[in-house]
């Protein structure tokens, strides 16, 4: 799992700018994710930022610099894309990506938490 460690500091160092948020980094999607308040909101993945975004805003994004879709499974996945490394150095485009993934995540989807099976089976008395 390789990622931008320079990327990493800079999506770090935004995301403390925000108040009244619990952010936690998990390794996740080939990458190193922030999820906000519980919910996946940016990844970074080699050079590339992952953004989840309102998938009302697709036309919008989609015309985006360094944009680059999320095909999962021979299918985009609205909502979500990948930022090649021209489409965010810029700092106002930097915080245009970060701002469309924090702005949904009030009202994006946690993913369902998996509960741990027993590596032991109960035994009978």
């Amino acid at each position: 799992m390789a990622y931008n460690n320079e990327l990493v500091n800079r999506v770090r160092e935004r995301l403390s700018m925000e108040d009244h948020m619990e952010v936690e980094e998990k390794r996740m999607f080939s990458g190193l994710s922030f999820l906000v308040n519980g919910k996946m909101c940016v990844n970074i993945s080699q050079d590339n930022l992952m953004c989840r975004y309102n998938p009302e805003l697709e036309d919008e994004v989609s015309e985006k610099k360094g944009f680059l879709p999320m095909i999962m499974k021979g299918k985009q996945l609205k909502g979500y894309c990948y930022v090649e490394s021209s489409g965010y150095q810029k700092s106002d485009d930097f915080e245009y990506w970060i701002k469309i993934c924090l702005d949904y995540n009030p009202a994006a989807k946690a993913s369902k938490k998996k509960i741990a099976k027993s590596r032991f089976k109960e035994t009978k008395n």
